[in-house]
């Protein structure tokens, strides 16, 4: 079996699901940071079968919030002193900023190159563009 050593400051982005891990990597710009990054894919999970796991070494704190959205499955430990001092089961964030992209070929957002994707989380749990008011499906 593989050993990875644990970390003694940092963060580690657990539960991930199997084979996504590298999405997450790449959307959190993990690649641009210059500390020491862990990505375990398709670790044993007693819970869910497989899962990824990441782990982030140092006082780095990336923009977590798009990760709720991901899935929301996923729990963030704050690593201080070898153990963990907060454990944190996300939520839906309440706004995408250039995480996803409004489909409505008239919006603003999809003519202009300068404006960001800004979606809002409805009372329904669903994503509505914030400028065309267009509802987010996958």
């Amino acid at each position: 079996m593989l050993n990875i050593d644990s970390i003694q400051n940092g963060i580690v982005i657990d539960h991930i699901k199997a084979g996504t891990g590298m999405k997450i990597y790449n959307l959190l710009n993990l690649d641009e940071l210059d500390c020491c990054v862990a990505l375990i894919k398709n670790a044993r999970s007693a819970k869910y079968g497989r899962k990824d796991i990441i782990k982030i070494e140092g006082e780095i704190r990336p923009d977590l919030e798009i990760l709720g959205y991901l899935d929301p499955n996923i729990t963030i430990c704050l690593i201080q002193g070898g153990k963990i001092v907060s454990k944190k089961q996300l939520t839906l964030p309440k706004t995408l900023k250039n995480v996803i992209k409004c489909k409505n070929p008239r919006c603003i957002c999809s003519i202009e190159e300068e404006i960001e994707h800004i979606f809002d989380l409805g009372d329904n749990g669903t994503y509505r563009c914030r400028y065309c008011e267009q509802e987010f499906h996958a």
